[in-house]
């Protein structure tokens, strides 16, 4: 014989169909419904509601349990997972920025690797620094044109002044 089903459900069956109507998720829905049906005399043993939700007996065990134990709320929570912390910490990543924009900038991806390491104690790997400044802070690395050392440096103004305007 199939085990009999007895449960408390504090909601009223109006509010679990208007819930039931505004509930965006599926797995909210089922978890909802499960409810209502047992609220309204639908169902009475736990043998049909698991095959009518098409779960396992055990999943709807474990649904009726976090409804015992929390109610409403604590069934219909719905986890996400942590993710991942991201390499920079918030006030390294304010650091970077900062010396980004001061007039002397970075010379090399390279360079901004050992500064990283050596202030904030990071050890991250160049694409990584790579991906942080050019795609995520959209910043440029500003390296003036090499000029050679030989050069006289009245020699640039004297060689515009000297430039042929065009018509």
């Amino acid at each position: 014989m199939a085990r009999q089903l007895i449960m408390v459900i504090a909601e009223s069956a109006e509010s679990l169909e208007q819930q039931l109507k505004t509930c965006r998720t599926a797995s909210q829905k089922e978890r909802l419904q499960m409810l209502w049906w047992l609220k309204t005399g639908q169902i009475t043993q736990h043998k049909t509601l698991a095959e009518r939700l098409g779960r396992h007996g055990s999943t709807v065990t474990r649904w009726l349990q976090k409804y015992r134990q929390g109610g409403l709320s604590e069934l219909l929570v719905v986890k996400s997972a942590p993710g991942k912390s991201p390499h920079l910490s918030p006030e390294a990543l304010a650091g970077l920025q900062q010396r980004l924009q001061q007039p002397p900038g970075f010379k090399s991806y390279g360079e901004i690797v050992e500064w990283l390491n050596q202030t904030y104690q990071l050890n991250l790997t160049y694409p990584t620094v790579y991906h942080w400044v050019h795609y995520r802070l959209k910043a440029k690395l500003k390296v003036p044109r090499p000029q050679s050392a030989k050069q006289e440096p009245n020699a640039v103004r004297r060689f515009k002044k000297t430039l042929p305007q065009p018509c």
